[in-house]
């Protein structure tokens, strides 16, 4: 997965415990969150669908597509996150254009995984 570390030395992460909630699967979201120390689990229907870590990110479709969270997320161990709004990420895709590139990458990967696990389960 693309590593995005920009947010590596951001100086308003959010802490979190083990098993804490980052967000619920059903949620209406409007932030995407950049892991800076630790990993967050991301589940689906209560199966575990990625471990992301530090330089990785998550809830990035939130910022695009209106719809409820398709994913929980929580601390598997103990994090730190930062969280980024719309004016946020406007601001970095327009002062580091590179970064809209590493959000696509991250969501094409995603998407790419979930077409290959569709894919593989309607052709048995």
């Amino acid at each position: 997965m693309a590593e995005i570390n920009i947010f590596k030395h951001a100086s308003d992460a959010l802490s979190l415990e083990t098993g804490e909630a980052l967000f619920r699967e059903g949620d209406q979201g409007d932030v995407m969150f950049a892991v800076v120390e630790g990993e967050i689990e991301v589940s689906r229907n209560g199966s575990v669908i990625e471990v992301v870590g530090p330089g990785g990110i998550l809830g990035e479709l939130s910022l695009i597509d209106p719809a409820p969270r398709s994913a929980g997320a929580h601390a598997r161990t103990p994090a730190r996150v930062v969280r980024v709004d719309q004016r946020q990420f406007t601001f970095l895709v327009h002062e580091h254009p590179t970064f809209a590139l590493q959000v696509m990458a991250v969501m094409a990967e995603r998407l790419r995984k979930t077409t290959d696990v569709s894919t593989a389960n309607t052709s048995h």
